[in-house]
């Protein structure tokens, strides 16, 4: 569970985090970098693709400039993995919720801009 999210910080299960970081089955990749920085491309979540998830959450940062390529959106509408893309403190929420409802979920993080 993330704990708590402020600019450039997070804390999942009382761990604190400053760089962007992935959550694959309750699993916290940490220091997660995109190969084109503001933008998500299939690529750079690989290892969630392979974790096979049924929702992929992405916390587009405090200000909502990351954002999923066209071909990765439709990538993950072919495979039928629904995507949730907010800004991060509103995905928090969401990615929380799920989790706890025992969904099968997935999540990126993107902690400032």
């Amino acid at each position: 569970m993330i704990d708590k999210y402020s600019f450039g910080n997070i804390v999942v299960n009382g761990t604190p985090y400053n760089d962007d970081i992935k959550i694959i089955q309750g699993t916290v990749v940490s220091t997660w970098w995109r190969n084109r920085g503001h933008r998500v491309e299939l690529d750079d979540i690989k290892d969630i693709i392979e974790a096979k998830p049924g929702v992929l959450v992405l916390g587009k940062g405090q200000f909502g400039l990351m954002k999923s390529t066209r071909s990765l959106r439709e990538f993950l509408q072919k495979n039928d993995i629904d995507l949730i893309e907010e800004k991060t403190s509103k995905a928090i929420t969401i990615f929380n919720r799920l989790f706890k409802e025992g969904k099968n979920v997935c999540a990126g993080f993107h902690l400032s801009c």
